[in-house]
């Protein structure tokens, strides 16, 4: 009996906003997805960060995208299309961790922190939507945390808000989208071995921490799934608990 063909997606022909690829988690991405063969549009802070002189100019733009601006947004989105002339998936990846808690610090850390990490991906959603619905085929993936999934009195509670808010924001962009064939993850990673943890009291020892290599793979198998395959949530610990 002949095998029945894979109904994953190809990468050919597919283009990709990723924002803060420019190091850490975002820049694993970049390089999978590169390697994979998508069109790729990176938001960043700072275009001529060194980690990006490696991406093939033929392939891959690099545009500012500050989440604090909200203009950046129209202006990065415009430019990907401008450039590639459609849009497959979105990646919101730009985030930022500062410590809260509810008996000292200032509240204006979650301000910014409620900027970045949800008002941003929030907006840019909204914006890319209907390029996302256009092809049939549209991706979200939100990186999210397990932070999004419990509470740990060790993590800033501003980060866990946020990052409970990025969760929710997927369940709303999954809906949105669904009857056009747009599907959403929301990816919850542990400890992933970069800058970002790597000066928080009790974290994960580096030894323990994912790589973010782990993560990029992990993103080209989701963006790789059909429609009839879709995954609302995925947790990737990197420790025992009881739930997640």
């Amino acid at each position: 009996m002949a095998e029945a063909a894979s109904d994953m997606l190809a990468p050919a022909g597919r283009v990709v906003m990723l924002s803060g690829a420019s190091r850490g988690i975002g820049l694993a991405i970049a390089l999978r997805l590169s390697a994979e063969g998508y069109f790729l549009s990176l938001g960043v802070r700072t275009p001529t960060a060194a980690g990006l002189a490696a991406f093939p100019p033929e392939r891959v733009l690099i545009h500012r995208f500050d989440a604090t601006q909200p203009q950046s947004a129209q202006a990065w989105l415009d430019a990907t299309l401008a450039r590639f002339g459609r849009l497959d998936a979105l990646i919101n990846n730009a985030g930022i961790l500062r410590p809260l808690d509810l008996r000292s610090g200032d509240e204006a850390v979650l301000d910014e922190m409620w900027a970045v990490n949800v008002k941003a991906p929030y907006r840019l959603i909204r914006l890319a939507l209907p390029h996302l619905e256009a092809g049939g085929h549209g991706r979200i993936i939100n990186i999210a945390s397990t932070d999004g999934k419990r509470y740990r009195d060790t993590v800033s509670v501003a980060y866990a808000m946020t990052k409970h808010a990025v969760m929710a924001l997927s369940h709303a962009a999954k809906f949105a989208g669904w009857e056009k064939g747009v599907r959403v993850t929301a990816l919850c990673p542990g400890a992933v071995d970069t800058e970002l943890v790597a000066s928080i009291p009790g974290v994960t020892p580096s030894a323990n921490r994912l790589a973010p290599e782990t993560v990029g793979e992990t993103v080209a198998f989701l963006l790789r799934l059909p429609n009839t395959a879709s995954v609302a949530e995925l947790v990737m610990n990197t420790r025992l608990e009881s739930w997640i």
